[in-house]
């Protein structure tokens, strides 16, 4: 066997993309252990004892929402509503049916503190599609059963963010500057059954954890596909031709 230049590229060029190949595998192992982690904490959290307004507000200033072990708490607060700062959140479906997310600040009490509910799910009209559903916002202090939760993920929306009732998405930044209330970073997700208007069957979360686990096999089948061709046509396949060569052409 030749030991040329081209011999030592070529281990080296196998040896660098099978271990790339490994690498990414075993990081797409790690993204799915991460998810399962997140699956199963949120399942954990149903049986668990609602929060109240003292204990989330606590826990909004030690800036712990967004941990795993408080996600998807559930919550039961009291507060007021703040009806004139509804935003109706465009192209969302519930049931496989497309209409509206329906999201109020609710102004907690007496603490004072604001965070945005996620109200529940209205039909949108498609023949006039600047017309609101009706959906009644009891006035004074209400209950509010739910669950922490992140802002609604975003959609595709050319341009800047809406600024109106209607939106594509919620800009939490942006609307706390518009509205000039004292948002918190994260919002509830009301639970029950339906009421004033509103339907909550909210979407099951799809983590995507089997994309993960096909992503590792493909990246662990490429890693050993190219071994494989390296050694194949390295020291397999290469001294059956060349005993091939000195048979019919003699040695050189």
């Amino acid at each position: 066997m030749n030991l040329d230049p081209k011999f030592y590229r070529v281990t080296a060029a196998a040896i660098f993309f099978s271990l790339l190949g490994l690498a990414l595998g075993f990081w797409q192992l790690d993204r799915a252990a991460q998810k399962e982690a997140l699956q199963a904490a949120m399942l954990a959290q149903a049986g668990k004892t609602p929060l109240g307004n003292a204990e989330v507000i606590a826990l909004a200033a030690q800036g712990r929402m967004q941990e795993s072990g408080v996600l998807y708490h559930p919550v039961r607060l009291s507060g007021t509503w703040l009806p004139a700062h509804t935003v109706y959140l465009d192209n969302r479906q519930m049931d496989a049916k497309v209409g509206f997310f329906v999201l109020t600040p609710l102004r907690l009490e007496p603490q004072g503190q604001v965070l945005v509910v996620q109200r529940g799910w209205v039909p949108r009209n498609f023949e006039q599609r600047a017309q609101l559903s009706e959906v009644q916002t009891p006035a004074g202090l209400v209950s509010v059963d739910g669950d922490i939760a992140l802002v609604p993920s975003k959609l595709y929306a050319p341009g800047a963010p809406g600024e109106g009732p209607i939106r594509q998405n919620l800009d939490l930044d942006q609307y706390r500057s518009q509205t000039g209330l004292p948002l918190e970073a994260f919002t509830v997700r009301e639970s029950g059954p339906p009421s004033q208007g509103l339907r909550r069957q909210w979407p099951v979360i799809n983590f995507g954890i089997e994309k993960h686990y096909g992503y590792a096999f493909q990246w662990f089948a490429l890693a050993l596909l190219i071994a494989g061709l390296y050694l194949w046509f390295q020291f397999f396949r290469r001294p059956a031709a060349t005993s091939r060569d000195i048979a019919n052409h003699g040695p050189q």
